[in-house]
């Protein structure tokens, strides 16, 4: 019995060394991961600029289209506006 409470005390700290060795190996293992990820994200964020780029260019497009088609269908309302108040008081003419 006295040589077993000599012995784990011995057998607790070379337990402890082995774990505290574990996370030393995991931290480091962590670091790098950590290190990849950032590297990874540095990329996306990258080619989401350029895409950022080619999407306000997209849009710029799109707007000028959007007032060129809205200029086009005002002309031909006034366009049909005009027609129709004409023959509207053409029938009015008639009718008197």
């Amino acid at each position: 019995m006295d040589s077993f409470v000599k012995f784990l005390p011995i057998l607790i700290n070379v337990l402890l060394i082995v774990v505290l060795i574990i996370a030393i190996i995991l931290g480091i293992k962590l670091i790098i991961t950590m290190n990849k990820i950032d590297k990874i994200v540095d990329d996306v964020n990258k080619k989401v600029e350029s895409l950022n780029g080619v999407f306000s260019v997209i849009n710029a497009v799109s707007n000028k289209v959007n007032f060129i088609y809205e200029r086009l269908v005002d002309i031909i309302g006034s366009i049909l506006d005009k027609i129709l108040t004409k023959k509207k008081e053409r029938s009015e003419e008639e009718d008197e």
